[in-house]
C-alpha cells in the first residue's frame, strides 16, 4: 500500500482506516482534477502505439506493487487517455459524462459488494424501489416487474425471451424444455418472426440470434420519410404472416433511434400489436428519459402500453456505466421464463426472514448480480425528475442550436427532421454539388480530422446511402460556446480540404 514496510499478517488486504482515508483522498483528488480540467484538454487522443504494445507485452505481476506506484501507473498509462465522453465538445455516440453523484455511489456500492440475486438485504430493496420509480415514470402498472441490467442489449434479450416464451405458450409449446424449433401438430416447422424498422438498433438482431430464432426471421417494416415505422404496413405484414401460418413473436419499436432520434408512432403501433396479440418491445435505451420533459411527455406516453421496454440510465440519465433497466408488463410470465425454482418452493413473502421477496435472479439470466441500483437511486434522489427534465431539455436546446447554425451555413446540409438531441448534417460545398461520391469522401476526411484533431469529436452514420456527420448531445456541461466551437472546427476541416 505504501513504500513503508508492514509486517502485519495479510496487510495487503486488511487496510487500516487511515490507509483507506489516504488513498481515498488521493483518488478523489484525481477525480476532481480530471473532471474539472476536461474543457481545457483535447477531446480525444489515442493511446500511442508503443504504449499500447507495451501494455500487451507486460507479464502478469508476480510480486505486488505499492499502491502509490499503482496510482502513478494509472495516471500515466490510463487516466491520460480517456474515451472522451466527459468532454463538453464530445457529441459522438450516446455516451454521457458521469454525474458526480453516480461516481461516488458506485464506489459505495463496490464497498458493500453484495450479490443482488435475492435475499433480505438493503441492495435488494433499493433495486426494487428503483424499479417502482421507473414503472411510475414510464406508466407501467404496479403489478409489472423489472430488473437492472447491463444495458439495452441485455434488456432486449430479456424482453424478447419473455415474448418468445409467451408466443410459444399460446400454441401449447413448452419453449423451456422443447427449445426454439417449434413444429405444428403435423410436424411442419412454424416460423417465429420479429418485426422492426431499418432504424432498429443492432442489439435486437443480436438478441434474436442469441435466442435461436435467427436473423432471417426478422421482418423489416417500411418507414416514412422521417424514418418512423409505418403502423399500416406493420398491420398488413402481421395479418399476412399469421394467415400464412407464421407465429409473430414481437414488434420492436424505437423511442428515439440512435441514428437520427426518430420516435416511432408508439400509440398506433401498440394498437396494431394488441389487435394481433403480438408482443411490443420498446427500445428506449437513448430517448425514453425525454418523457420527463414537457415537450416529449405526450409523444412518449405510449411507452406505458408496451409489453416490455429497455431504458439505459447510463445514457440520458448520466449514470456511470453500466446501468440499464428492463420493464416487463407481465411479472408472472417474466418469472416463468427464467426461474429455476420449482413453484412449490418459491417464497413470495419472507420480508421478515432471510429469504426476502421473490429473488431478482428468477426474473432474468444473471445469477450473481451487481449492486447497479445504488447509483440510479442516488442520482434520482439528487436530481429528481424535475432536475432531469431541465438537464435533458438543455441537451435538446444545444442540439437545436447546432441544427440552426447548420441551416444558415451555405457549405452544410441538415438532415431533417432533426430529432431529440441528435443532429445529422454534412458538408456539401458548391464545388462538389452533384458528385455524391466526392461529397461522401470529403465528409469521411472531415470526420477523421475532427476525431484526431482534439478540438471536437463527432461520429458519422449512413442515411439514404450517403455519409453524414452525426452529433448527439447528452452532456449538461455543453455550452453554446462549445456548440459554436464544434461547428467552427467542422468548417475549418471542410475548407482545409477544398
Amino acid at each position: 500500500m505504501s513504500s513503508t514496510a508492514d509486517d502485519r499478517p495479510n496487510a495487503e488486504f486488511l487496510w487500516t482506516a487511515d490507509e483507506h482515508r489516504r488513498v481515498g483522498r488521493e483518488v478523489a483528488d484525481w477525480i476532481a482534477t480530471y473532471l474539472t480540467s476536461l474543457p481545457a484538454a483535447p477531446v480525444f487522443q489515442p493511446v500511442p502505439t508503443d504504449a499500447a504494445a507495451a501494455m500487451l507485452a507486460t507479464p502478469v505481476p508476480e510480486a505486488g506493487e505499492p499502491i502509490d506506484a499503482i496510482l502513478h501507473r494509472f495516471e500515466q498509462e490510463i487516466g491520460d487517455y480517456p474515451f472522451g465522453n466527459g468532454h463538453p465538445r464530445f457529441s459522438a455516440w450516446v455516451n454521457s459524462p458521469p454525474a458526480a453523484i453516480g461516481i461516488y455511489a458506485q464506489t459505495l456500492a463496490a464497498a458493500m459488494n453484495p450479490s443482488v440475486a435475492g435475499g433480505n438485504h438493503a441492495a435488494v430493496w433499493v433495486e426494487r424501489q428503483v424499479i417502482e420509480w421507473f414503472k411510475s415514470i414510464f406508466g407501467f402498472p404496479h403489478e409489472s416487474m423489472g430488473l437492472l441490467v447491463s444495458g439495452s442489449s441485455a434488456a432486449a434479450i430479456t424482453g424478447l425471451a419473455v415474448a418468445r416464451h409467451a408466443a410459444a405458450a399460446r400454441i401449447g409449446w413448452d419453449m423451456r424444455s422443447a427449445g426454439a424449433h417449434i413444429v405444428s401438430e403435423s410436424g411442419a416447422p412454424i416460423r417465429m418472426l420479429v418485426y422492426e424498422s431499418a432504424e432498429a438498433h443492432s442489439c435486437h438482431q443480436k438478441a434474436v440470434e442469441l435466442l435461436g430464432l435467427g436473423s432471417a426471421q426478422i421482418r423489416v417494416v417500411p418507414s416514412d420519410d422521417a424514418l418512423r415505422m409505418l403502423p399500416d404496413a406493420l398491420d398488413a405484414m402481421l395479418a399476412a404472416d399469421i394467415a400464412a401460418g407464421a407465429l409473430p413473436i414481437a414488434v420492436i419499436a424505437s423511442a428515439g433511434t440512435v441514428n437520427t432520434g426518430a420516435i416511432d408512432p408508439l400509440d398506433a403501433l401498440a394498437s396494431v400489436c394488441a389487435r394481433h396479440r403480438v408482443w411490443l418491445h420498446v427500445d428506449g435505451g437513448y430517448g425514453a428519459p425525454a418523457i420527463l420533459t414537457d415537450e416529449y411527455r405526450t409523444q412518449l406516453a405510449a411507452i406505458g402500453r408496451a409489453d416490455s421496454v429497455g431504458i439505459d440510465a447510463h445514457k440520458w440519465m448520466y449514470v456511470p456505466v453500466d446501468a440499464g433497466m428492463v420493464l416487463v408488463r407481465d411479472a408472472k410470465l417474466m418469472r416463468d421464463t427464467f426461474s429455476l425454482v420449482p413453484p412449490y418452493l418459491r417464497s413470495d413473502d419472507d420480508r421478515h426472514g432471510v429469504h426476502g421477496p421473490p429473488w431478482l435472479s428468477e426474473y432474468g439470466s444473471e445469477q450473481t448480480r451487481p449492486f447497479r441500483a445504488l447509483k440510479v437511486w442516488m442520482a434520482l434522489r439528487y436530481f429528481g425528475t424535475s432536475g432531469y427534465a431541465r438537464l435533458i431539455s438543455h441537451d435538446i436546446a444545444m442540439a437545436r442550436r447546432l441544427a440552426d447554425r447548420v441551416r444558415t451555413t451555405p457549405e452544410l446540409e441538415l438532415r431533417e427532421p432533426q430529432g431529440l438531441s441528435i443532429v445529422c448534417f454534412r458538408a456539401v460545398p458548391a464545388a462538389l454539388e452533384g458528385d455524391d461520391a466526392a461529397v461522401d469522401a470529403l465528409n469521411q476526411r472531415v470526420l477523421a480530422s475532427l476525431q484526431l484533431g482534439g478540438k471536437a469529436f463527432l461520429s458519422s452514420t449512413v442515411l439514404g446511402g450517403r455519409t453524414w456527420l452525426r452529433s448527439c448531445v447528452v452532456n449538461p456541461g455543453t455550452t453554446p460556446e462549445d456548440i459554436d466551437a464544434v461547428l467552427d472546427a467542422v468548417l475549418d476541416a471542410v475548407r482545409s480540404y477544398l
